[in-house]
């Protein structure tokens, strides 16, 4: 009897430490996930925004956003809101671009326009958790909001009027032209930002749109517009 109780023990002992250990990898893999991820995202993005502002200081004058649609990103985004600071915009949706710290462009299955276009849908995304997590604060987005986006020689200024904090991920209508669901149904210059939600999950999308009420050229020192000060 007493050495089954023995055997007994040892086994809930192993198991015991089993737990520990399992529970130990989980933290460090949520460790990585949503801060190491973080640290190399950030680094990766400061390195491609100093390159894409040394291009744009080294490009001949005149030279306007459409010549800069390139893999390099194509400008910035400005989103007071979020408290993100510049997050660089870069061509494509894919895991392997955004990973690195920035918001990109829909190429499919609905592909972007771009804010230079004379009409369309500026669509972007970005993540909300881990690797450089841009859209972490998209939630604190309210109606009449600024979203401002920066190329070389323009400041393009929106204005939030509607958001859809859950949709279904396969929900790409949001990305239409005329995103009918945020209630405009006429062709216009918008912009929409979209991400996973809830946080910590990619079940669902939370989507924001705006519609541009401005534009600004940029001066020698690029100043930038009030709704930045």
């Amino acid at each position: 009897m007493a050495r089954a109780r023995s055997r007994i023990a040892g086994v809930i002992s192993v198991f015991g430490e089993l737990l520990i250990t399992t529970g130990v990898l989980l933290a460090l893999f949520v460790v990585y996930s949503l801060w190491w991820t973080n640290v190399l995202a950030d680094r990766a993005a400061t390195e491609e925004s100093d390159r894409v502002r040394h291009n744009w200081a080294a490009a001949p004058q005149g030279q306007g956003p459409g010549a800069l649609d390139t893999k390099d990103g194509i400008g910035f985004l400005h989103v007071p809101a979020m408290d993100e600071g510049d997050v660089l915009v870069k061509k494509g949706t894919d895991p392997e671009t955004l990973n690195d710290g920035v918001a990109g462009y829909y190429t499919d299955p609905i592909k972007s326009a771009l804010p230079g276009d004379r009409q369309g849908n500026f669509t972007l995304a970005a993540h909300r958790d881990g690797h450089g997590a841009k859209f972490h604060n998209i939630h604190k987005i309210r109606t009449g909001d600024p979203i401002v986006f920066e190329t070389r020689d323009t400041w393009y200024v929106y204005k939030v009027f509607k958001d859809l904090k859950q949709t279904s991920k396969f929900n790409v209508d949001v990305l239409q032209p005329v995103p009918k669901e945020s209630g405009k149904t006429a062709p216009g210059r918008y912009i929409t930002l979209t991400t996973c939600t809830p946080l910590y999950t990619s079940e669902y999308r939370y989507v924001v749109w705006g519609e541009l009420v401005r534009t600004e050229k940029v001066d020698s020192a690029r100043t930038r517009p009030e709704e930045l000060r």
